[in-house]
C-alpha cells in the first residue's frame, strides 16, 4: 500500500508536481503537465504501477527531512547503522523538456543504496519499449511519452524495471537525472544534476525574497506561499486545485476526484493569499488566463477548465488502479465542469477589484468580460444552483451561492465608482439590494436563529462562515452571532468544522468524509471577528499542528484516525492558512478590511 498522504513531500517545476515519500520513492507523477497521465502511480495502487525509489538498503534507516530553505528543494536525510546519506530531489524544466532530478550526498560513514525505477506510462497501464542510448543512458518510450533515465551509478533491467545497487561515502555524490520530451523530438541534452539543483535553488530563492515576514508563523505562510506557486503553471497562469486525483475524502470511500483542474473559485482564492503577500505578477498572469479561458459568450461561463483554459473535462474511471486504500473509483477529468455555480461570479469579481486595489495595471478586456459576466448574471441570480461543494443531489437555492452574487454586484459598484470605470449603476445597485433582501428573508431560519445551507431548510453549511468575511453584514450582527453558534454545535467534530453533515444533506454520495480543513480556518476567522482571539489563535495552531513535517496540508483531516485525507497539497487548505494566519496578525481583522477592498479572510 502507498504511504500514509502526510508522509509525502512534492517537488515540482511550474508545470506538474511530484509526489515523494519519507521512503524515497516517488509515487506520483504526470509529465508535461499536473493533469497529464501519470507515469508513477504507486500512489493509487502498487508500486508495479510505477514508481522511482532511491533508499537505502537498511531499512531500518532513520529519516528527517526537509525543504532546503526558500526553495522546493526536498532534502531527505537517512541515518543508518554505517552512515548518513542525504537524498536532493528536485524538478527543472527546459524548452519542451522536463526534469527530475535526484543527487545522494554521502554525509557521514558508507551506505550501501539501492533505486528502483518502474515507469509505467497512462496511469500505469502501459509498460514502455526501454534500450539503452549510445551516450549510455537509458531510454523509455511508448506513444508519444518518452523518458530518458541519466545516471552516474551502473543500472540494469529486470522483470521490466531498472535496477541498481550502489555505496555512498562521505563526500560523494551521486546523481540521477530522468528528463521527458515527446518521442519524436530529439534527445534531450544531458544535464548535469549539480548544476540542474543550484539554478533550482536560485528560481525559488529569487522568488520567494518578495516576501517579508511577519512577527508569527512566518515559516508557515512562506512554505504555503511556495506551495501556492509550486500549483500554478509557469506558461498559461492557470493555478491548479492540487496536485493528485482520487485521493479520498472518506477512508475506503467514494468520494475522490481530480482536482489537477483549474477552478475559477480555488483560483480567485489562491490570488488573494498572492497577492496579501506582493505577488503581483501571479495575478496579472492569472487574469490573461481567465480572459482566454472565458472568452465567448458569458452564458458558457464553467466554473473550472484546463490547464490551458480547455473546456472539454470529461470525467472517466480508471478501473485498472485500486485506488488509494482502496478507495475507488480512480477518476480522471470531473464532470462538476458541467454544474452552474453562481458563487464563481462573485468570486471572480472580488479578485479582480482586490487585483485593481493593489495595483495591477488596467487592462480595458478585463473590464469588458466583467460587464458581461455581471449582465449575464443579472439574468440567472435568482436561479438554483449546484453550490460551493458541488453536490451531486440536484439544484437548490444555496444561501452562500446567493451572497457571492451579491458579491459580484457589489465588487461591480465598487470598481466603476471608485476606479472611474462606465457601468449602469443605478440598475446593479439596484439588484445588488435585491439579492440582499432575499438572503436575509429565505437564507436565515429564526428558529435556529441561524444561516441555512439553503432556501427552505435547516441545513448548516460551513460556506455561511463567509457571509461576514465578504461584507454582507457586519461580524456583529445578531445573525452572524447565531450562525457561528450554530454551526459550533452542527459542524464541529473533534475541534475541526466539516462542510456539512453528509449523513443528513442529500448529495448523492455515500454519508461521511473529514473535517475541511479550509472551513476549520474560516471558524478562526470568524473568532476574530467577534473579538474571540483567544480562541482564534488556539484554533489556529491547532490546525498549524496538522501539517506534516514539511509544512503541507491536504484538503481534509479525520481527527479520530489522525490522517491527513483528500487531494494533496490542496491550495484551498495553504490559502486559508495565509489568511487566517495575517488576520491574526493584523488587529484590523477580515471584515474591516474586507469594506475597505482587502482580501478575503482579510
Amino acid at each position: 500500500m502507498s504511504s500514509r498522504i502526510e508522509d509525502y513531500a512534492v517537488i515540482g517545476n511550474c508545470e506538474t508536481m511530484a509526489l515523494v515519500g519519507r521512503d524515497g520513492s516517488i509515487d506520483w507523477l504526470g509529465l508535461p503537465r499536473f493533469d497529464s497521465p501519470a507515469c508513477f502511480a504507486a500512489l493509487l495502487g502498487e508500486p508495479e504501477h510505477g514508481r522511482w525509489l532511491i533508499a537505502p538498503e537498511d531499512r531500518k534507516a532513520t529519516v528527517t527531512r526537509r525543504y532546503r530553505g526558500s526553495t522546493m528543494l526536498l532534502e531527505t536525510t537517512f541515518e543508518t547503522a554505517t552512515g548518513a546519506v542525504c537524498v536532493i530531489d528536485c524538478m527543472t524544466h527546459r524548452d519542451g523538456i522536463s526534469d527530475v532530478v535526484r543527487l545522494v550526498r554521502g554525509l557521514r560513514g558508507t551506505v550501501a543504496m539501492h533505486t528502483e525505477l518502474v515507469v509505467r506510462f497512462g496511469y500505469g497501464s502501459i509498460v514502455p519499449w526501454a534500450t539503452r542510448r549510445h551516450d549510455g543512458r537509458r531510454q523509455f518510450v511508448a506513444g508519444p511519452d518518452r523518458l530518458v533515465l541519466a545516471a552516474d551509478v551502473p543500472l540494469r533491467g529486470r522483470d521490466m524495471k531498472t535496477v541498481g545497487r550502489f555505496e555512498v561515502s562521505e563526500g560523494e555524490e551521486v546523481g540521477f537525472v530522468l528528463s521527458w520530451t515527446p518521442s519524436f523530438q530529439p534527445d534531450p541534452p544531458k544535464l548535469p544534476a549539480a548544476e540542474a539543483i543550484a539554478a533550482v535553488e536560485a528560481f525559488w530563492t529569487d522568488w520567494a525574497a518578495a516576501f517579508t515576514p511577519g512577527a508569527e508563523w512566518s515559516d508557515a505562510i512562506l512554505r504555503s506561499l511556495l506551495t501556492l506557486k509550486a500549483l500554478t503553471h509557469r506558461q498559461t497562469g492557470g493555478i491548479v486545485a492540487a496536485g493528485t486525483t482520487s485521493l479520498p475524502e472518506q477512508p475506503g470511500g467514494s468520494r475522490n476526484w481530480d482536482y489537477r483542474l483549474c477552478w475559477l473559485r480555488d483560483s480567485t482564492f489562491t490570488l488573494y493569499a498572492l497577492i496579501g503577500g506582493g505577488f503581483l505578477g501571479e495575478a496579472q498572469a492569472w487574469r490573461e488566463w481567465l480572459l482566454r479561458a472565458v472568452a465567448g459568450d458569458p452564458a458558457d461561463l464553467q466554473i473550472m477548465y484546463g490547464i490551458a483554459g480547455e473546456r472539454r473535462l470529461v470525467e472517466y474511471e480508471v478501473p485498472w488502479l485500486p485506488g488509494y486504500g482502496g478507495a475507488s473509483p480512480v477518476r480522471v477529468g470531473n464532470a462538476a465542469a458541467g454544474q452552474l455555480q453562481l458563487d464563481v461570479y462573485g468570486e471572480v469579481m472580488d479578485t479582480l477589484y482586490v487585483a485593481r486595489k493593489a495595483g495591477l495595471p488596467p487592462e480595458p478586456a478585463a473590464w469588458a468580460l466583467e460587464t458581461a459576466l455581471v449582465e449575464h448574471l443579472e439574468t440567472i441570480w435568482d436561479q438554483p444552483d449546484d453550490g460551493i461543494w458541488e453536490v451531486r443531489g440536484g439544484r437548490r437555492h444555496f444561501t452562500h451561492s446567493k451572497v457571492m452574487a451579491w458579491v459580484a454586484f457589489d465588487r461591480a459598484v465598487r470598481s466603476a465608482e471608485e476606479f472611474g470605470l462606465h457601468a449602469p449603476l443605478e440598475r446593479w445597485r439596484a439588484v445588488r439590494d435585491a439579492i440582499h433582501a432575499q438572503v436575509c428573508d429565505k437564507g436565515f431560519d429564526a428558529a435556529q436563529n441561524s444561516f441555512v445551507q439553503s432556501y427552505g431548510s435547516t441545513a448548516l453549511d460551513a460556506s455561511l462562515l463567509l457571509i461576514a468575511m465578504v461584507g454582507f453584514l457586519p461580524a456583529d450582527d445578531p445573525r452572524i452571532i447565531g450562525t457561528v453558534t450554530a454551526i459550533e454545535r452542527g459542524l464541529l467534530r473533534n475541534g475541526l468544522v466539516l462542510r456539512y453533515d453528509t449523513g443528513e444533506v442529500a448529495d448523492g454520495l455515500p454519508p461521511g468524509e473529514g473535517a475541511f480543513l479550509a472551513c476549520s480556518f474560516w471558524l478562526a476567522d470568524n473568532y476574530i471577528l467577534l473579538g474571540r482571539h483567544a480562541e482564534a489563535r488556539a484554533l489556529f495552531e491547532r490546525l498549524l499542528g496538522l501539517c506534516n513535517d514539511v509544512g503541507l496540508l491536504a484538503e481534509e483531516y479525520d481527527p479520530v484516525n489522525r490522517r491527513q485525507l483528500g487531494n494533496f497539497p490542496q491550495a484551498f487548505s495553504h490559502l486559508a492558512l495565509i489568511n487566517t494566519a495575517r488576520n491574526l496578525l493584523d488587529a484590523a481583522g477580515p471584515a474591516q478590511q474586507r469594506a475597505e477592498g482587502g482580501k478575503p479572510g482579510e
